[in-house]
């Protein structure tokens, strides 16, 4: 009962992998679009906060259409990215990433502009006046005190990408070694004859995983709110 078959392992590897590149791959945009909405006013800005959310509130299966039309093939983006540079998201483990970057990206700039907002302005204000550049204030003094917000930003997106169903089907289908994650996984072993067992194994891993990046994010939730409250 404890022991995972290849099939299994296989699926929770992808899975791993999916989530990990997908996490870390949007950390530069999800730090760039929460500073955006953090710190300045621009036209549109009420807008590009509605699409930035959308994945939470659309269903999943529409989000993998969306992407589809974008990046398969034939899709406005991924028939050039194909063409020109050899770049295929559809029905490969890259475009399983980029489905759960989108649907995990949301939670990511929650955390950071959340952080953003609550980093004492006074500080940076402090550091630039001693003539330290933009780039090292940022660095110096953003960063660390954003250190907690985005750790939690990253361990909830992470935690999406791992759980993410809809859209990943939907887009890049569900291909075992290619695109079959752990949910896509157990969608499978539910259909088979004596799968109950392989599914129900792959559900306690997902139970795991969900209930410690929770944990996680809350504790790292806590140090931040002591890191502001002693600063």
């Amino acid at each position: 009962m404890l022991s995972l078959s290849p099939e299994e392992t296989t699926a929770l590897l992808l899975s791993l992998k999916v989530a990990g590149t997908a996490t870390f791959a949007s950390l530069p945009f999800g730090l760039w679009i929460a500073w955006l909405l953090a710190r300045k006013d621009f036209p549109g800005k009420a807008v590009l906060d509605a699409v930035v959310h959308l994945p939470l509130i659309l269903p999943p299966v529409v989000t993998g259409y969306v992407l589809l039309l974008l990046f398969g093939r034939k899709g406005w983006l991924g028939a050039p990215l194909s063409e020109y540079f050899g770049i295929v998201f559809a029905f490969r483990w890259t475009g399983a990433a980029l489905a759960c970057a989108v649907m995990g990206f949301p939670l990511l700039v929650r955390a950071l502009r959340l952080s953003f907002e609550a980093v004492d302005r006074k500080l940076e204000q402090a550091a630039g006046t001693l003539g330290a550049p933009p780039w090292a204030v940022f660095c110096t003094v953003t960063l660390p005190l954003l250190l907690p917000g985005l750790l939690a930003g990253l361990v909830l997106s992470f935690a999406r990408a791992v759980g993410e169903f809809g859209a990943t089907i939907t887009f890049v289908s569900n291909i075992p070694g290619e695109t079959q994650t752990l949910p896509t996984a157990i969608y499978t072993f539910l259909q088979i004859p004596d799968g109950d067992g392989p599914a129900l194994r792959l559900v306690l891993i997902c139970v795991a995983l969900a209930v410690s990046a929770l944990l996680l994010s809350e504790w790292l939730s806590r140090l931040a709110a002591k890191r502001i409250e002693g600063g």
